[in-house]
């Protein structure tokens, strides 16, 4: 006996409030936008240069007292947080200092951070510090610009490879589903100001990698139906492709969230920025295989005449699955 997440066959009409949830999708683009600009990303030490400094003690964290003591050495902003997390165990507290770059100075300098630890034991003799990490700011500057444009050339060569493997009319709807899914992950960090890093960017890819490969796979039904069902209305023929893909859609995206699920719960604070970013991008990235792409396609439409020239898109009988 096999578990079943859906009947083995639906006829479900994804697309009867096709024009509802498109317009939810570009409000939700919107919204996400505006948050980037109005609140800003939490960019990390990756992004902005400077020095974290991970504390780690028997007494719990005294934000005030923490800043008290690091005030008098002059480092200006510096930002201290408490690390929390249900994996660590009781009488366990972690901190984190956050010194921002010093004027053009690639790094805080060893001395300021011997500085700073020797004021954080005025506070708490006990204290430890498990780590320290340094990035100049010119590293820093360089690597948002490669990160952005790390996304945004993985965008176009999907462009480029959905449009040799299928038609122009895919293309456009998968890259436009992908930047759906890297806007509205962007703007759910910047509306929770959820740390900012390379680790971001990497959950970005891929989730690039897991939406652009859930949308192929009801491509790759829905061309093979066009063929099939040559008198069937587009929109039935989408309706068709997405329902027979329904069960391995649901099966894979589960089981990848089942996963992820642990991971953000058990996994710690150090990769829960990594985690989120792909949890959410899995969720957003389902949806916008059926409702953003296929949506752009039937606006834009197939040709399904073999008689006409294949530049209006679609020759599919010459192309292998």
């Amino acid at each position: 006996m096999r578990l079943k997440l859906v009947p083995d066959e639906t006829n479900w009409d994804f697309f009867a409030w096709r024009k509802f949830t498109f317009g939810l999708s570009v409000v939700a683009m919107i919204v996400a936008v505006l948050a980037w600009v109005v609140f800003g990303l939490n960019f990390g030490i990756d992004f902005l240069g400077g020095t974290t400094i991970r504390t780690e003690s028997a007494q719990a964290v005294d934000v005030g007292d923490y800043r008290a003591a690091i005030a008098p050495l002059g480092l200006g902003d510096v930002s201290i947080t408490e690390v929390f997390d249900p994996t660590f165990a009781e009488g366990r507290h972690v901190g984190q200092v956050r010194i921002q770059a010093q004027g053009d100075a690639e790094a805080v300098t060893p001395e300021t951070i011997a500085a700073v630890e020797e004021a954080l034991r005025t506070v708490d003799p006990t204290i430890t510090f498990p780590s320290v990490e340094s990035v100049g700011p010119k590293v820093s500057g360089e690597l948002v610009t490669t990160a952005f444009l790390a996304v945004g050339a993985s965008l176009v060569a999907i462009l480029f490879y959905i449009w040799l493997r299928f038609e122009w009319q895919f293309s456009v709807g998968a890259v436009v589903a992908l930047f759906h899914d890297v806007i509205l992950t962007i703007g759910v960090f910047a509306l929770l100001q959820i740390r900012f890093d390379l680790a971001v960017i990497a959950a970005l890819l891929t989730i690039i990698g897991y939406s652009i490969n859930d949308t192929v796979v009801i491509f790759d039904r829905l061309r093979e139906n066009l063929i099939k069902y040559k008198k069937s209305p587009l929109v039935d023929v989408m309706n068709r492709s997405v329902n027979e893909t329904l069960s391995r859609t649901l099966m894979t995206s589960g089981t990848t969230l089942i996963a992820l699920l642990a991971l953000l719960v058990l996994g710690g604070d150090v990769i829960r920025g990594f985690v989120f970013a792909i949890f959410w991008g899995v969720i957003v990235g389902t949806y916008s295989s059926v409702y953003v792409a296929k949506n752009v396609v039937l606006w834009l439409g197939v040709n399904r005449d073999p008689k006409k020239p294949s530049d209006a898109g679609t020759q599919f009988a010459d192309l292998d699955a």
